[in-house]
């Protein structure tokens, strides 16, 4: 008898120039938990594990230069390391600038009655909107985050 195999654990990674400046607006807008690897950190940098300049302050714990995620407060996360085990986005940093559309983009979907406010509460965190769209298919906002990656607004 064949078993079924066991669904493959996946994050959305972002490319960025602010991995904390993104955590920081993507959290807010989406109402996740901005991940506190702290404890990992330190325990890399006691280790030798993990060079200072690796590091940051970030909220006041240290904090991974390079790359910081935010997860849904809902799902499980690893208490040793404070990685989240469910719904996530890992932002890293680049050193190139993004340059062209978006190939994936995240779809938010407050309702159609609550649109116009979500679209005002996530400018007010840094977004900006780009356009309206109506079609036959239906509406919504189509908005970029603080370093110009599009998403939208149903």
């Amino acid at each position: 008898m064949t078993q079924t195999p066991a669904p493959v654990h996946w994050k959305l990674v972002l490319d960025c120039a602010d991995p904390h400046a993104q955590a920081d607006f993507w959290a807010a807008a989406l109402h996740y938990e901005v991940e506190d690897n702290s404890a990992l950190v330190e325990r890399l940098l006691e280790l030798g594990a993990l060079p200072g300049e690796a590091t940051v302050e970030f909220h006041g714990r240290p904090a991974f230069r390079d790359l910081i995620a935010v997860r849904h407060p809902e799902d499980p996360f690893d208490a040793d390391s404070g990685t989240g085990l469910g719904r996530r986005l890992l932002f890293q940093r680049v050193p190139e600038a993004k340059t062209v559309k978006n190939r994936l983009h995240l779809d938010l979907h407050p309702g159609e009655e609550r649109r116009a406010g979500e679209v005002e509460r996530l400018a007010g965190l840094g977004a900006s909107v780009l356009r309206e769209v109506k079609e036959p298919s239906g509406a919504w906002v189509l908005m970029a985050d603080p370093e110009g990656n599009e998403f939208c607004v149903h």
